[in-house]
């Protein structure tokens, strides 16, 4: 609302490299749009404090911002970075999925499903700018991206650590990373709730370049001109051949995949487990 907007006009101006419009931002709530039309690029800022949670409303406004951009001929790429350097996304919002009702479950792995479709398929190009730790549904969000520059901070690990929670990552999540990463890489990775620091995730490809911290936004925006060289038709085709089949396996069983995942979470022994986790995460907090 006029609230947020205000609020972020007091933020600090970053003029963004056209100048003029792009020091202007567009802002949701939980997710600052910083545009620049002159380049055809909009930086897209994560602000869910503390730590990026996925919580419906996040998903939400990700979804709506990315829908304004794409239907907007001014924008071509999107970087995808955190305003809260240090954390680029815990992942999923697990509040979301403990103590609430079957309902509630649904609706929310809908909207989870439906974050990962928008980026997965956008006609746009995605740039992940990972300035900050980005486990489990952080690590989902920057595979969807087109490219992956992450910050060269040993603490900011990357990977899909769901079994360490005793949890399962979805048919979907895991197709994402074996697009990234291969297979025997992604069942090792998997079944170990592997989260890479920098060198390791260059290593095993999970990222595609990391550079010092200050230089994250600069270099995601530097290989966007690269991509955005391109000409959009042949590359949107291009990317949309490739992924396709993999967005399918979704799509043909959305509801299924909901049903699968409501009946999973609403297990006695996985709310137990959650809950256990959300006190220690409160501990650590006091």
């Amino acid at each position: 609302g006029a609230r947020g907007r205000r609020g972020a006009a007091l933020g600090r101006p970053e003029p963004a490299a056209g100048g003029g419009d792009g020091a202007r931002r567009f802002t949701n709530l939980r997710v600052l749009v910083e545009p620049d039309p002159a380049a055809g690029v909009a930086v897209m800022k994560l602000k869910n404090p503390p730590v990026n949670s996925l919580s419906l409303e996040l998903l939400t406004e990700l979804v709506i911002s990315l829908e304004k951009l794409e239907n907007d001929k001014a924008f071509r790429g999107v970087v995808l970075t955190s305003d809260r350097p240090g954390v680029f996304s815990a992942g999923l919002d697990l509040t979301e999925m403990c103590g609430r009702n079957p309902a509630h479950y649904a609706e929310y792995w809908k909207a989870v499903q439906e974050l990962w479709l928008r980026l997965f398929l956008s006609n746009m190009v995605l740039v992940a700018a990972i300035n900050g730790a980005c486990p489990a549904g952080g690590c989902l969000m920057a595979l969807t991206c087109d490219f992956r520059v992450l910050a060269s901070n040993p603490k900011f690990a990357i990977g899909l650590n769901e079994t360490l929670l005793g949890i399962v990552a979805p048919f979907w999540f895991k197709d994402t990373l074996v697009n990234t990463i291969g297979h025997r890489a992604s069942e090792h990775a998997l079944q170990l709730g592997l989260l890479f620091p920098p060198a390791e995730a260059l290593q095993v490809g999970i990222v595609d370049q990391v550079v010092p911290e200050d230089q994250v936004q600069s270099t995601a925006l530097s290989v966007m001109a690269r991509w955005m060289a391109i000409p959009d038709h042949a590359r949107q085709l291009t990317k949309a051949m490739m992924r396709k089949a993999t967005a399918d396996r979704l799509i043909k069983q959305r509801d299924a995949d909901i049903q699968n995942f409501v009946s999973f979470i609403s297990r006695d022994s996985i709310q137990k487990s959650l809950q256990t986790y959300l006190e220690k995460l409160k501990q650590k907090k006091g």
